[in-house]
């Protein structure tokens, strides 16, 4: 299968349990054996396919834990068979809107780099980020076609709950809250907009559905709540639904899941909690993270709601 947008090249339907079958063993031995077939037989055209069984190969540990030592061991020596997969000598241009970014010494093994820039420096124009890589500097023998780069870019800035606006990224999530009433047909949910007014003994919704374009391993995601919301459920326990296991944590201020694994795909959560105070409260927001990769990170917008007194 191949898998244009991250030019990457995979088997589908190999994600067995047994240690013996794993889908990184599997891809690495699928690998070697596209490289001997294009060496042995001259098939030039398996050179895109063979790269973008690399990539599949370094995508997937971008986001995802190994198991065994064995499933490793095959994994490293299928990248770097024939001295090709690990050559980067690229060259990096980062511009922060007409600034150039002066890229000096980086971290070695990750190519880590720093730059900082004076509070009185910074300017709107600077949010336009351009990053250009150029390979012109190699010869045409080690210049991997197809080949991948990632990095990742964070914009940290102070602002208030309720006017935070949604983020995005291959991880996402949105929250929507829900008032429940019982009716002759049943349990109804009725969503909660902009100006809607709740009151004090109200049982609401939270429903956070959360979306990955990928597999990721050690996934935490936390709610935060509004001061008069209280959770129904108050009580930590591991979970399991729609195929996905999750540990279920309350707090004072928010419900956090944590999650070991999370299969490529939309989950939805629903949780229960009871208004307890009349005023304005920020909602707060949902914030999804993958923890071992933590460039990958989403959140749901604020807002507020109202909740009127008994005599009103």
């Amino acid at each position: 299968v191949e898998d244009t947008a991250k030019a990457s090249v995979y088997w589908k339907d190999r994600s067995i349990g047994f240690w013996y079958a794993s889908p990184i063993e599997h891809q690495s031995m699928m690998l070697q054996l596209l490289e001997e077939v294009a060496k042995q037989e001259n098939f030039a055209n398996l050179s895109t396919t063979i790269q973008g069984a690399k990539n599949w190969l370094l995508l997937n540990k971008q986001t995802n834990h190994w198991q065994t030592t064995v499933a490793t061991a095959d994994a490293c020596f299928a990248l770097i068979n024939n001295n090709s997969a690990l050559v980067n000598n690229q060259q990096v241009r980062i511009q922060l809107g007409n600034i150039p970014v002066k890229i000096s010494a980086s971290q070695a093994g990750t190519g880590y780099l720093k730059s900082t820039f004076e509070g009185s420096k910074v300017t709107p124009q600077m949010g336009n980020v351009t990053i250009t890589t150029s390979s012109s500097n190699l010869p045409p023998s080690v210049v991997q076609k197809g080949a991948i780069s990632y990095g990742s870019l964070y914009w940290q800035y102070f602002e208030d709950f309720d006017k935070i606006t949604a983020s995005a990224s291959p991880l996402s999530i949105t929250k929507k809250l829900f008032v429940e009433k019982n009716s002759a047909a049943g349990k109804i949910l009725t969503p909660i907009n902009d100006n809607d007014e709740l009151k004090v003994g109200d049982k609401v919704v939270v429903q956070l559905v959360l979306k990955t374009d990928r597999d990721m391993d050690y996934v935490h995601l936390k709610d935060t709540r509004a001061a008069t919301m209280e959770p129904v459920n108050v009580l930590s326990a591991y979970k399991y639904q729609d195929g996905l296991g999750y540990y279920e944590a309350t707090k004072d201020a928010s419900t956090n899941f944590f999650f070991s694994h999370v299969r490529k795909g939309t989950y939805v959560f629903n949780y229960p909690v009871f208004i307890t105070h009349a005023g304005k409260f920020s909602i707060g927001i949902a914030s999804l993270q993958c923890m071992y990769a933590p460039e990958f990170m989403s959140h749901s917008n604020g807002g507020i709601v109202n909740v009127k007194k008994d005599d009103e």
